[in-house]
């Protein structure tokens, strides 16, 4: 059975330290440039695990992936664009 999880995009001051990520769940991507790590968290627990890691002294941010909100299914019907150019 596959639990629901949640994606955190943890703004962080050193990428080594973003290694520390991997003990609060699955820490999928660290941009060493722009010095972000993405996190994946069970949902039920992501509350109180963005409470432990702001007390993390390399956390700058933490910000919820907007990922799954994101419309993933399609049509093949293109749009009315006519309605757009209307006079």
């Amino acid at each position: 059975m596959l639990t629901e999880r949640k994606g955190l995009i943890v703004w962080v001051t050193d990428t080594k330290a973003a290694r520390a990520l991997e003990k609060y769940g699955v820490l999928h991507y660290v941009s060493k440039r722009m010095k972000y790590a993405v996190l994946y968290v069970n949902a039920d627990r992501a509350d109180e695990i963005c409470a432990q890691l702001k007390r993390a002294n390399f956390v700058k941010k933490i910000e919820p992936s907007y990922r799954n909100e994101l419309r993933t299914e399609y049509s093949k019907n293109p749009m009315d664009k006519s309605r757009f150019y209307s006079l």
